[in-house]
């Protein structure tokens, strides 16, 4: 077959045909009496397993290796392959997030696009101050999706804040892309999340906040019930109490229950979950101490009462501080 009628069939150009020639990659086996090339059907197979081989990624020198080389291996190409594929792949999906996250400001003109473009690079810096910056810059310049996935990634404490404050003044959107950060394996992600999620205004981010005090992770939890208790949230009452039996920003969450206990019945209530806790728990006396300055900010009946039992703690200190706590309430 001519190299005329092997390129129609093969749909590889008569150009390239000579080029995989001139590589000694596809050779035609024989030549006519005027001297043209002339393929076999030896030939025509090789062809397509060169281009099939092109199909796979492989280079035309890595094509003739495996042609041609008897020892050759193909599992290590094919891992090669994978590598570079992921790799490729890698690099275009960045591209293509960076491209829609231009797009979704609707830029006016070439400045504003180098402007996004500036400020996403420069919230992916190795510059910390660099990051700052691009963070208290960034409110309505760039997608809420590139702010939420600076935060869950950011280690540094002062770009995290200026991150979550940006977040805070961020459009919609927020809230449910730091709800899925809630559910990630990696725990500095979790946290990341919460804290961002805490400072979100809003009815929808209260929501997620009173689902993420289901989490298996404590201390999700406790960062939601310090937020919702600060929102007026009913429901964060016993994760903030355990977080003062357990001394994990305790100070924190007995603020959060002073607040919480807005009405007598609200007050006799939280006095109640405390009282409770330290009934069914066996908690040493630095856990009744801080049980006991929780319920200074509690008014009403209950507290009082529970303050009173406490006058008879075993714990000197932890009575001492009852004692003191009821005097300043005129009961002394």
């Amino acid at each position: 077959m001519l190299i005329g009628e092997v390129a129609r069939r093969s749909g590889v150009s008569a150009r390239m045909l000579r080029h995989y020639e001139s590589l000694g990659l596809v050779r035609p086996s024989g030549r006519t009496g005027s001297g043209y090339r002339e393929y076999s059907g030896e030939d025509i197979q090789r062809i397509f397993h060169v281009e099939s081989l092109r199909a796979m990624g492989l280079s035309l020198r890595e094509i003739g290796r495996a042609l041609d080389d008897p020892g050759f291996t193909p599992s290590a190409l094919v891992d090669d392959l994978i590598r570079r594929t992921r790799e490729r792949i890698a690099v275009e999906t960045e591209l293509l997030t960076r491209l829609r996250r231009v797009h979704a400001t609707d830029p006016a003109g070439w400045e504003d696009v180098l402007h996004v473009v500036t400020l996403l690079g420069a919230l992916g810096s190795k510059s910390a101050d660099a990051r700052q910056r691009a963070a208290l810059a960034s409110v309505d310049e760039v997608p809420v999706e590139a702010l939420v996935e600076a935060a869950l990634g950011e280690g540094d404490p002062n770009v995290a804040g200026a991150l979550r404050w940006a977040l805070a003044r961020s459009g919609d959107g927020g809230p449910a892309l730091l709800a899925e950060g809630i559910g990630s394996p990696v725990a500095a992600v979790r946290e990341r999340a919460v804290r961002s999620l805490a400072e979100m205004p809003g009815d929808e981010a209260t929501a997620l906040l009173r689902n993420a005090l289901a989490s298996p992770d404590d201390m999700v939890r406790g960062y939601a019930a310090l937020a919702l208790g600060t929102r007026g949230e009913a429901d964060a009452v016993p994760v903030l109490v355990d977080l003062v039996v357990a001394g994990t920003n305790d100070t924190d969450a007995a603020d959060a229950l002073s607040l919480l206990a807005g009405d007598d019945a609200a007050a006799d209530r939280i006095a109640a979950e405390l009282v409770d806790r330290l009934a069914r728990d066996t908690t040493g006396a630095s856990a009744r101490g801080r049980v006991a300055q929780a319920l200074a900010g509690v008014p009403g009946a209950g507290s009082s009462r529970a303050l009173q039992e406490l006058l008879h703690d075993e714990d000197r200190a932890v009575a001492l501080t009852a004692a003191y706590l009821l005097q300043l309430r005129g009961m002394g």
